[in-house]
């Protein structure tokens, strides 16, 4: 018969997790992104005051990883991409989209990675579904490459660096 816990206890469970019963001894080390805070509290007494651990919190450090890339919208647009000298990727995206998490750091490396020979901007499809339409976004992430204002390919898809490197070297 198996134990039921209650649904605050439940957490994914893969291969290279520890666990254990002791909340300080939960090892993560597969998560980059991740890192045990600790967090301390002072107690006093009559003649000093002790810092005591008191265990500690999963704070996520991945959480600015679409800060790097500049956003465009539907004010922007027309200035950033379509009247841009350089090739211009763009990525298709949304807040609530767990795969488009997963691209953002790949496409923050490729804007460090091409600087001077392209240009790459992130559209919110929820905060600009006009420009979205009009290009037919029916998935996303979708990375679009555009030379001369012209959509010139489309990647769909959490698709692997390699990838797009290869998609964007046919045209810078």
């Amino acid at each position: 018969m198996a134990a039921v816990l209650p649904s605050s206890s439940l957490a994914p469970v893969a291969a290279g997790y520890s666990f254990s019963n002791r909340r300080s001894s939960v090892r993560f080390s597969q998560f980059k992104g991740l890192k045990i805070q600790s967090t301390r509290s002072s107690i006093s007494t009559t003649s000093s005051s002790k810092i005591v651990p008191r265990g500690g919190r999963i704070v996520c450090e991945a959480q600015n990883t679409a800060v790097e890339v500049a956003a465009v919208n539907d004010k922007t647009w027309k200035s950033l991409v379509v009247e841009s000298d350089l090739p211009v990727l763009v990525e298709f995206w949304a807040p609530w989209c767990g795969p488009c998490r997963m691209i953002h750091p790949v496409v923050d490396e490729l804007a460090k990675e091409y600087g001077d020979k392209l240009k790459c901007y992130k559209l919110n499809t929820d905060e600009s579904p006009s420009i979205a339409t009009q290009f037919g976004i029916r998935s996303i992430p979708t990375v679009m490459i555009f030379k001369n204002g012209e959509k010139k390919d489309a990647v769909i898809g959490a698709v692997p660096k390699s990838t797009l490197t290869t998609c964007i070297e046919k045209f810078v």
